[in-house]
């Protein structure tokens, strides 16, 4: 049996993936979470195979929750379930440890498949994202600035793009003022930005904050 958790902030998204799962054989729904800090307390309790989580949620998103999760449970799987497209995150969070990366658009088979695939071990890969780490192989160079960012460099940025203050996102990271700001700072050169405002509207204009 598949022991599955599933971390959306959208109660008829979590309801939906719900019912389906009841009708496979070897699916077993143990845990639903609202967001990241509530999908780490239902790692926390263990018997779980595989995690099926969305990015965008309030309070903890998913690019947060994923390091927060494989800091814990490195041979966790989590597959990612996104509205974004492919495009926008999928070869950042593979790199970050995700199993794979689908779009909310697609069958939900292939959700099922998804699922199978990684509790084996195995990455699962969409033809569209292998086209994406097969073109960044040979042009690096020529990716997107913010995937020139470290793990969590990321999370900074995404926060700081959704409007969170140094302080709060300090707090919150158990960081101190500081080095969230050496790492806002390291930011700013990477992604060629000088204010939040263009951190913020570099997000938007690239898909990555709703």
């Amino acid at each position: 049996m598949i022991r599955i958790a599933i971390v959306d902030d959208h109660p008829m998204v979590r309801a939906g993936l719900r019912q389906f799962f009841s009708d496979q054989p070897d699916f077993s729904v143990v845990g639903e979470a609202a967001n990241g800090r509530e999908a780490l307390d239902i790692v926390r309790r263990g018997e779980l195979d595989v995690i099926l989580m969305d990015i965008a949620m309030p309070d903890h998103g998913g690019v947060d929750a994923l390091a927060a999760i494989k800091a814990r449970a490195p041979d966790l799987p989590v597959l990612i379930l996104s509205g974004f497209p492919e495009a926008h995150y999928a070869t950042t969070l593979l790199r970050q440890g995700a199993s794979g990366y689908l779009n909310k658009d697609c069958d939900p088979e292939e959700i099922v498949k998804a699922i199978r695939t990684v509790c084996r071990g195995r990455k699962y890969i969409t033809a569209g994202v292998a086209e994406q780490l097969a073109e960044g192989l040979g042009r690096s160079d020529d990716k997107p600035l913010h995937e020139h960012l470290s793990e969590r460099e990321l999370q900074v940025f995404l926060r700081l793009a959704a409007g969170e203050t140094i302080g709060h996102l300090a707090e919150s990271l158990s960081l101190s003022v500081k080095t969230v700001s050496t790492y806002r700072s390291r930011v700013m050169e990477k992604m060629q930005l000088a204010s939040n405002s263009d951190l913020t509207y570099y997000a938007l204009k690239n898909g990555l904050i709703q």
